[in-house]
């Protein structure tokens, strides 16, 4: 799981007065398996950019090997994004260009990648997207669940109560869901779906996109966990979930108060207890948070 810095956390930036010829900062998405999906453009922009901030420079340095690609890498990832980032601004600010890219896909879903871009628009520097491949796109388009509207999830939390929360969380939401998921966890996730969401949940398992061994499983959660106990499950996986079609729970407001005192009680702040109760009974945030104004606290 990629744990991210949050938006300008405590980063040193240099401000933007600082420099009149300022670089730009290009997000350039590269291939999530098969290499001819990298664009025209993308690769272009490899070769022009003054410099290459790589998540992975060896993994990366094959992708440049292939396209006779000849700009430095500098390396930046999950451990050294802190370090990473005020060097990186500070070449900005000189007018260097940099791409950044991830191992995979589009740099910032799910990367550190993040922290990087804040700090840029903080600084007031210009962040370009370079479009390509994105897993979460593909997986979707491909899933024959309802692609209208989804919500992408990313990375379970790995265990424990934030796990559980956010389970519970998606088990209410009505739109269709994708997540990502190492081979490793798979059945944990599916079991913990199944839990949470039930074993008839109707579910879209794809595996390897756009490599030699891709593959789209469609069934239940139930069917999922029976097919990936008898079959190794091998490679990067991307799930999509389909979304809740239980009715709404209808709360009365002497309902919502009283669960708002009760988690006011606990310390939660208005505001956040709020946005929790939003998110469990898809009620307006704002309407419940006028609700919560009208609790008195205790003496």
């Amino acid at each position: 799981m990629i744990s991210v810095p949050k938006c300008l956390a405590k980063l040193p930036l240099i401000n933007s007065s600082d420099s009149t010829q300022v670089g730009t900062l290009y997000l350039v998405a590269t291939p999530i398996g098969n290499l001819e999906d990298i664009t025209f453009r993308a690769v272009r922009m490899l070769k022009e950019v003054d410099l290459i901030a790589a998540e992975d420079t060896r993994h990366t340095g094959k992708l440049l090997h292939h396209f006779q690609i000849e700009t430095p890498q500098i390396s930046y990832h999950e451990h050294n994004a802190q370090l990473r980032i005020p060097q990186l601004i500070e070449k900005l600010k000189a007018g260097q260009t940099i791409a950044l890219v991830s191992d995979a896909g589009m740099p910032g879903i799910s990367d550190p990648g993040y922290g990087l871009v804040c700090a840029c628009a903080a600084a007031d520097i210009i962040v370009s997207p370079i479009p390509g491949p994105a897993a979460v796109v593909s997986a979707i388009a491909a899933s024959a669940l309802p692609s209208d509207r989804f919500t992408f999830e990313g990375f379970l939390p790995v265990k424990g109560k934030a796990r559980t929360e956010r389970l519970m969380q998606l088990a209410k939401e009505p739109r269709t869901m994708v997540l990502y998921e190492s081979p490793h966890r798979l059945l944990k996730t599916l079991a913990d779906l199944q839990t949470q969401l039930g074993g008839n949940r109707q579910v879209t398992v794809a595996r390897e996109l756009t490599k030699r061994y891709e593959e789209f499983w469609r069934g239940t959660v139930e069917g999922a966990i029976e097919r990936f106990t008898t079959t190794d499950p091998r490679g990067e996986f991307t799930i999509a979930i389909a979304g809740s079609t239980a009715p709404a729970e209808t709360l009365s407001t002497e309902d919502l108060i009283q669960q708002l005192e009760t988690l006011i009680s606990q310390g939660i702040s208005p505001s956040k207890a709020s946005r929790q109760l939003a998110q469990e009974t898809g009620l307006s945030k704002r309407e419940i948070y006028q609700l919560s104004l009208t609790i008195k606290p205790e003496p």
